[in-house]
């Protein structure tokens, strides 16, 4: 279990957060609705989660003037789980609030009215202005008609993160059709085991993109995946790698319909319109990352997303219509969602596709300071990789103008948040959060109103009821237990698509505390509020009765000169006498080799900095660990693979950063 007991304050809110920030303002607007006082944002986030769900949720509504040509009847029908539903009888349109007018002041210097710029590796800069999105997004929505796209379809991307795939997703969501996307460098498999499920009719791809100075064409794989969606009626190329990409395809797709350029499906303006759905009507879906099966389609409601992207972007990320916001991420993660919703509250976005370390470990940071970025989103492992290169960006690069780091996809140690604060900025709030695909947001984070205290997350969201549950479903603070939630939550999903009697998706969280969130990580909550997540709760070390999040292992391995990444396992053996086998994979730095010296330097340090019980029984080298397309480990494909599964049943690889990293796995299992 993490030592919580006494972290460093690395920064702290300002005196006026009550009056300067959203987050402090909307607890004003809440003591004037309520006639409470709240003395801190500890008693406002107890009661968000207690007598005042449906009030917060209320609050948040009015808060940000969500628009619904018919309002709702009840906040909320009941707090059973599962089976709570949201804002029934409202009409709503999520992109209606992603194209409202905002007033910008904006910084000098930088252009006010952008709503978008697109950094590519495959083509130079661009920008829309928020006239400019309208247009595009009226004449998509105007495309789409005309291929007989209507409200309930489905639309799939094979795009990566560019302007052109907020323009079709918005287009998309305004017809009421469902938006679903995988980026471009998943595989065929991958691609077909997530699109196949929800049977698109029109599909948006590109023929290729550039990673890094390496051209990676598509048309092959775009090829087979027309060829298995045989619902599609049509397929939109955006013009990317090359000028001229609906050629290289043909005119036609025999039953995969015609294919038809970007530029023509935009050839004509169309008005700004939008179907008002129920708030519980589908407005994306979202994948698991299938490394335990096929991928879950996950499915989200307009308005659970609009609710909840509001609180977590403008109230607790304290993001604006001044602000310039970035999150590196590709559209088959979840993030790239979240980011969209940056509109909702009139932000620039700042986009990135192609390879984040392309010129080295500064490359984003430099982006950050070209563009002036005041809101900074990277996975945990690219401030690692900043640490380990002892970079400076703080002193390479002018970054005066960003307030506030965002960390996920994996936890954050402790070191990463001192180097942050040394070597990036002392002044910004960084706010590591940890949430998911499932509700397309996160459970708890920072905020403009808590510290940020070393090695730790800083406070439960609002309206998430998030606790630490030991195995009887009794919550604890300051003991490692289960993340759970006790009360629901807007942006939980509707269902899994093709769930019709809902049992995969009551199984997915509600099977081992009836009524009860389980979100399947472990959680530490400390009296202060704060937490701090160890990892996967299926993938936990249990050797002798003692337990111990996967996290905590790499804080400590990953600490170890020489070692650049790592991933363990715990096989268990059949007599419960055995204490089974703990497997360390170890990806080393340049030039570093896994020789007797450093075996004996991660045993002893994981032996001094946990426990005896959690030394590994076998430490072998890897040119790479296994991780999906977004960063995370493959623990339990690793695992089951080396129990003697076959690779290829137990993870997509083409859902892989590198499908190679699989076969040493294999490799390993057969030397054992």
């Amino acid at each position: 279990m993490p030592d919580m007991s006494d972290p460093m304050v690395l920064w702290e809110p300002d005196d006026d957060a009550r009056e300067r920030t959203r987050l402090g303002q909307f607890l004003g607007f809440c003591e004037t609705r309520t006639g409470r006082s709240f003395a801190d944002y500890d008693e406002l986030w107890s009661w968000s989660v207690s007598d005042g769900l449906e009030e917060c949720w209320a609050a948040i509504w009015d808060f940000f003037d969500v628009q619904a040509v018919e309002p709702y009847r009840q906040v909320l029908s009941t707090r059973e789980m599962p089976g709570a539903k949201w804002f029934e009888g409202a009409r709503l349109n999520y992109a209606q609030h992603a194209l409202r007018t905002f007033e910008r002041k904006g910084p000098p210097g930088v252009q006010h009215d952008v709503s978008i710029v697109g950094l590519s590796q495959s083509r130079g800069r661009v920008e829309l202005s928020r006239a400019d999105l309208r247009d595009q997004v009226g004449r998509a929505r105007l495309g789409l008609k005309r291929l007989g796209v209507s409200e309930g379809d489905r639309v799939a991307a094979y795009l990566p993160n560019i302007p052109e795939t907020i323009v079709a997703f918005l287009a998309t969501a305004s017809l009421g059709a469902i938006w679903t996307s995988c980026a471009p460098e998943f595989g065929v498999r991958a691609v077909l085991d997530r699109l196949t499920q929800v049977e698109p009719k029109v599909l948006f791809a590109v023929d290729g993109y550039r990673y890094g100075r390496r051209d990676v064409s598509r048309v092959d794989e775009l090829a087979e995946i027309r060829f298995g969606l045989p619902t599609l009626s049509a397929t939109v190329m955006v013009e990317f790698l090359h000028d001229e990409a609906g050629p290289t395809l043909g005119a036609t797709g025999g039953d995969s319909g015609p294919v038809l350029e970007w530029r023509d499906l935009l050839a004509e303006a169309g008005p700004i319109e939008f179907v008002q759905v129920a708030p519980d009507h589908p407005l994306y879906v979202l994948y698991s990352s299938g490394t335990t099966g096929l991928p879950k389609p996950i499915v989200h409601g307009h308005a659970g997303v609009l609710v909840e992207h509001f609180k977590t972007i403008g109230l607790h990320s304290d993001i604006g219509a001044d602000d310039r916001f970035f999150w590196f991420t590709t559209t088959g993660w979840m993030m790239w969602n979240y980011v969209v919703s940056g509109l909702l509250v009139g932000a620039t976005l700042v986009l990135f596709d192609g390879d984040p370390g392309a010129d080295g470990p500064e490359t984003l940071w430099r982006l950050a300071a070209d563009e002036q970025v005041t809101w900074f989103g990277v996975g945990a492992p690219l401030i690692t990789a900043g640490r380990r290169a002892a970079i400076t960006p703080g002193e390479s690069f002018d970054l005066s103008r960003l307030r506030a780091i965002g960390s996920t996809g994996a936890p954050l140690a402790a070191d990463g948040f001192r180097w942050v604060y040394e070597s990036v900025s002392p002044d910004v709030m960084l706010s590591s959060i940890s949430g998911g695909t499932d509700i397309c947001s996160a459970f708890v984070g920072g905020s403009s109103m808590t510290p940020v205290w070393e090695g730790e997350i800083s406070c439960r969201y609002l309206g998430a009821a998030v606790e630490a549950f030991d195995d009887d479903g009794r919550a604890h603070i300051g003991r490692q237990g289960e993340l759970v939630l006790t009360q629901p939550m807007p942006s939980m999903p509707v269902g899994f698509w093709g769930d019709d009697d809902g049992s995969r998706y009551r199984g997915a969280y509600f099977d081992d505390f009836p009524g009860v969130w389980r979100h399947g990580d472990w959680i530490t909550i400390s009296d202060r509020g704060s937490c701090v997540i160890s990892g996967r709760s299926d993938a936990t070390l249990n050797r002798g009765g003692v337990r111990v999040g996967t996290a905590e292992i790499y804080r400590v391995s990953e600490s170890i000169s020489g070692v650049a990444d790592s991933l363990v396992v715990h096989l268990e053996a059949p007599d419960a006498d055995d204490p089974g086998t703990l497997v360390l994979l170890v990806a080393l730095d340049d030039g570093a080799v896994l020789d007797d010296e450093l075996t004996a330097r991660i045993r002893g340090g994981l032996r001094s900095g946990l426990s005896p019980r959690h030394v590994p029984d076998e430490v072998h080298q890897v040119a790479a660990i296994p991780t999906t397309l977004s960063g995370k480990k493959l623990e339990l494909p690793v695992k089951k693979i080396l129990l003697g599964a076959d690779p290829d049943t137990v993870a997509s690889r083409g859902a892989l950063k590198d499908p190679t990293t699989l076969d040493a796995v294999v490799e390993i299992a057969r030397g054992r």
